[in-house]
């Protein structure tokens, strides 16, 4: 059996086959290997690659994929090909528009797409936002691009009422729009035409931005705009036994205010930092406390030059947290989220088959089983993953994150 860690790009591409759009040979793998384990950067295992009928490789999911929070997460246009396929009215005389929106249409785009989609033969258009995981500053980020893209839907829906509308929001990794074209083709569709015209936006001014850009557009170019850092950074500060949702929701969080703001977001997850800024440690008291000592330094950093740091370790001692705080308030605001699923919901999740192994006694210094956790007494927020969904959390965190940045005496 062989492991292979997927980068963001392959998660999407996963993602992709898994639905359907992408042929099981698009996933990543070791060529020779009967069977392939894919995990994400947790080593979570994902889905298993094993050779099918006449050798063609077979992917067996074995874990949901982690979902985000955002309009582009939403179960109504995160859709699957079958699903797509099956809101399609196609035939030799009802043809499909596909529209690919990978930055918001200027007024000028949009335009040329109504006239497209006036011929008199298309029954269906299909308006997809094009989403990568990361926003670059200055750019329109995954959120803000489906919003301007169901912009573009409404308008066209507008224009256009006796035609059938479907919003897709589809992962959109290297090389998309080529290895996709074959879906789009079984479609149906006679057209698969770009959305987008990037036109420089960070070089125009406002006033230029709402004369090019329709109004959906032009709220995302200007929000994206605001890159500069206002006011103090944060630490948002995750602490809960594996399994419990930390990464879940820390990575949601970190989407929401990517989008949210002008303060540049670093995760720190703490199965990542293991791999990197602290390769080599152990997981002994000693070890955990340096670990976590590492990802405080890392994240006040970000913290003093006015971004926001999500980390999300298991972080189990009390003097480590605290540490972690005093290293982080001198320069910003400090958010101690406990997330306070219940040991036994974390051990019936176990999706990394770690608790099993502990208690087989696989696993020396096992948080929860052989290794305390120290409840934290000074949480800011606490929540229980297994009674609050993702969206909720993210909500309450926020909220919280906002008084705490509005409140001097924490500055």
């Amino acid at each position: 059996m062989t492991r292979v860690v997927l980068d963001d790009d392959g998660l999407d591409v996963l993602e992709l086959a898994l639905g359907g759009w992408l042929p099981p040979e698009a996933v990543a793998g070791a060529p020779g290997s009967p069977e392939i384990i894919l995990t994400d950067a947790e080593n979570t295992p994902l889905a298993r690659v094993t050779s099918g009928e006449g050798g063609s490789p077979r992917i067996e999911p074995l874990a949901e994929l982690a979902r985000g929070a955002g309009p582009h997460w939403e179960p109504d246009v995160r859709l699957s090909f079958a699903a797509v396929r099956a809101g399609v009215t196609a035939g030799p005389d009802r043809a499909t528009v596909v529209f690919i929106v990978d930055v918001p249409p200027t007024r000028h785009a949009t335009e040329s797409m109504l006239l497209r989609a006036a011929i008199p033969e298309v029954a269906t258009v299909v308006v997809v936002a094009a989403v990568r995981r990361h926003r670059s500053p200055g750019l329109v980020g995954a959120a803000g691009l489906t919003r301007a893209a169901w912009g573009l839907a409404g308008t066209l829906a507008t224009a256009r009422p006796e035609q059938a509308i479907v919003r897709l929001a589809l992962p959109w990794p290297i090389g998309a729009r080529r290895d996709l074209a074959p879906a789009f083709a079984d479609l149906g569709a006679s057209l698969v035409e770009a959305a987008s015209e990037l036109r420089g936006p960070a070089s125009l001014g406002a006033a230029d931005v709402e004369v090019d850009y329709p109004p959906a557009s032009a709220r995302e170019v200007l929000r994206a705009r605001e890159t500069g850092a206002v006011g103090p950074g944060a630490v948002v500060f995750f602490t809960g036994l594996s399994g419990s949702g930390k990464s879940t929701i820390a990575r949601a969080l970190a989407d929401e205010l990517g989008d949210a703001g002008p303060r540049r977001v670093t995760l720190l997850d703490g199965d990542e930092v293991r791999q990197h800024l602290s390769r080599g440690l152990g997981f002994d008291a000693e070890s955990r406390e340096i670990n976590i000592d590492r990802i405080a330094w890392v994240a006040s950093l970000v913290a003093a030059h006015g971004g926001i740091a999500i980390a999300a370790p298991i972080a189990p001692f009390d003097a480590g947290r605290r540490n972690a705080r005093a290293m982080t308030e001198p320069d910003g605001v400090f958010l101690l989220v406990w997330v306070s699923t219940p040991l036994a919901v974390c051990e019936a999740r176990d999706r990394k088959g770690l608790y099993a192994r502990a208690r087989a006694g696989e696993v020396l210094e096992f948080t929860g089983i052989s290794s305390p956790y120290e409840p934290p007494a000074d949480a800011d927020v606490v929540i229980d993953a297994s009674e609050v969904g993702v969206p909720e959390a993210v909500r309450r965190i926020r909220e919280a994150l906002d008084v705490a940045l509005a409140d001097p005496a924490r500055r």
